[in-house]
């Protein structure tokens, strides 16, 4: 008899790939129209019908679900107060990339439930490269296992970050680029913050820090802890705050270079 949790794993899976196909469909039609959230945040229709897509699915399997999802339904408060199961969902993460013709962008859907992340799928349907992960279960791409990489150096370690819409705040980023960039291999910034943590998770990079949106994590954070990942922060986490759903100073990386890229950004903010 299939267990609800394979036919969680299933539906979802199979979501991932219509919203991406989708997507896909989209932008080769030429169909795109732009507009901006909060003057700054870039949307396209292919981000509202990939939600729609998403939300109404999910809405007919298991109607006694909430979702919360950066278009329709970005209410991440109610997070913190988990009494039924809930759906995190980002249709496009990677919305400038997606607009703009680069492939890395993704359908990032999460799964939550006894206010725990059980399952996260993200998927590029540019690369064909589904990440899923159940947890206790492990981490697999297209259904094969991956693992985090194995370097133990700061100095030799690829670390990836992003950026925010909102420019006001840079300064202190900048900072932590300068140190990170002095001490590590190098940068890379993929401009979709899922892809980048299941990179991480396959070991197409060491390290990953940036503050975001519970939307732009939730499944590729448990694809990068099952894949052996430590994930954790690199600032003090609210009291009351779960720490799995807390989306400032997000730090995630192998289990070597953790402690010392954490130690690395913290001494640049007591500077």
């Amino acid at each position: 008899m299939e267990s609800v949790m394979e036919k969680v794993r299933q539906f979802t899976q199979m979501l991932a790939k219509e919203a991406g196909e989708l997507i896909v469909r989209e932008r080769a039609d030429a169909a795109l129209s732009l507009d901006y959230k909060n003057n700054d945040e870039l949307v396209t229709n292919a981000d509202i019908k990939a939600d729609r897509l998403i939300c109404e699915s999910i809405a007919r399997e298991f109607p006694e679900h909430k979702i919360v999802s950066e278009e329709s339904s970005p209410d991440a408060d109610q997070i913190q107060d988990i009494k039924t199961p809930l759906w995190i969902i980002d249709p496009i993460d990677g919305t400038v990339n997606y607009a703009h013709g680069h492939n890395q962008s993704a359908i990032s859907i999460a799964y939550v439930e006894q206010a725990q992340i059980k399952l996260g799928v993200v998927f590029n349907p540019f690369s064909n490269e589904l990440f899923s992960a159940e947890l206790g279960g492990g981490a697999f791409l297209n259904g094969n296992p991956i693992s985090v990489s194995k370097e133990t150096e700061l100095g030799r370690s690829l670390i990836a970050t992003g950026f925010p819409y909102d420019k006001s705040t840079l300064d202190p980023m900048i900072t932590r680029l300068h140190a990170v960039l002095a001490n590590c291999a190098d940068i890379r910034r993929l401009g979709s913050a899922a892809l980048d943590i299941c990179f991480l998770a396959m070991g197409r990079l060491d390290g990953y820090y940036e503050s975001l949106s519970v939307w732009d994590f939730a499944a590729a954070q448990l694809i990068a802890r099952e894949a052996g990942a430590t994930t954790g922060h690199f600032s003090e986490v609210p009291v009351g705050v779960d720490p799995q759903f807390y989306d400032r100073d997000i730090l995630i990386a192998n289990p070597a270079i953790f402690p010392k890229l954490q130690a690395l950004l913290q001494s640049v903010d007591k500077t």
